[in-house]
């Protein structure tokens, strides 16, 4: 098609679309066209996704959303960086996450690692591969328990350790995290009396809850020290900006129909 002398290219005006960030209104001027046309030729486009190689892949697996009732679950490579398999999603659950890790190795991928967030039971789900739970997301738990500036003094020492984290060795923080809890264990037992019901609660029941998801996620925060040489990331990062960047771009084309929506994902995520 050719208008005012110039030839439209469906590939180049899905590429000034998607990676050039520039809007319907946009394209529409550079080309000398309407947004109808403009519209019609990124329609027409033909996305070509070459699927991954069957190889020794390290998985990291999260989803991110668009409002209520939309989202993308991805599992990606950490070694490659390569984006292997996304579902459209309604909400995440840990059996959508197993059935990807299924999938995965039915398509012949050896999985040596995985690394997740800290959704309750999905990280014991995997009991024949090392995982790694985010140490990201066990922080960001942490500081929903006790804010980013606790005004107790065992909550700050608290945080200070969380913060030396992914600074650290599994022993050292071990062993940090259980001096905290000496230090401190009197006063995490200590109760106060309902003065109506005569019955007893925890005084500090955020300061225990934070100190307990701790406990219970240890096992599996220090998956990358246990198994150093594989080179697991500690954290789920790499696959929390693909999703930044991508929402970032979306962001330019505010009204999409959710075919079109659609579309442009699967072009950005090409998987």
């Amino acid at each position: 098609q050719f208008l005012g002398g110039i030839r439209l290219d469906s590939s180049l005006i899905w590429e000034d679309y998607t990676i050039g960030k520039q809007t319907y209104k946009q394209l529409s001027l550079k080309y000398n066209c309407s947004i109808k046309t403009i519209q019609r030729h990124i329609d027409s486009y033909t996305i070509n996704i070459n699927p991954p190689v069957v190889r020794k892949v390290i998985v990291i697996m999260d989803t991110t959303y668009w409002g209520r009732g939309f989202g993308v679950m991805l599992f990606k490579d950490a070694i490659t960086k390569e984006n292997l398999l996304k579902y459209y999603v309604k909400h995440e659950s840990n059996s959508l996450y197993i059935q990807g890790v299924n999938e995965l190795k039915d398509k012949g991928f050896d999985i040596i690692a995985i690394v997740c967030d800290g959704r309750k039971g999905l990280i014991q789900s995997f009991v024949d591969i090392p995982v790694q739970m985010c140490q990201f997301h066990q922080s960001a738990i942490i500081r929903r328990y006790l804010t980013k500036r606790p005004k107790l003094k065992a909550a700050q020492e608290l945080m200070e350790v969380m913060d030396l984290m992914k600074q650290t060795d599994k022993e050292s923080f071990i062993g940090m995290l259980d001096l905290w809890y000496e230090k401190w264990k009197n006063f995490l037992n200590e109760r106060t009396i309902n003065p109506q019901t005569h019955k007893s609660f925890y005084t500090h029941k955020r300061l225990r809850s934070a100190y307990r998801s701790l406990k219970t996620n240890l096992p599996w925060l220090f998956t990358w020290y246990d198994y150093i040489e594989l080179d697991i990331p500690n954290t789920t990062n790499a696959i929390d900006g693909h999703f930044a960047d991508l929402k970032n771009k979306l962001r330019n084309h505010n009204g999409l129909s959710l075919k079109r929506k659609k579309k442009f994902i699967d072009g950005f995520l090409k998987v």
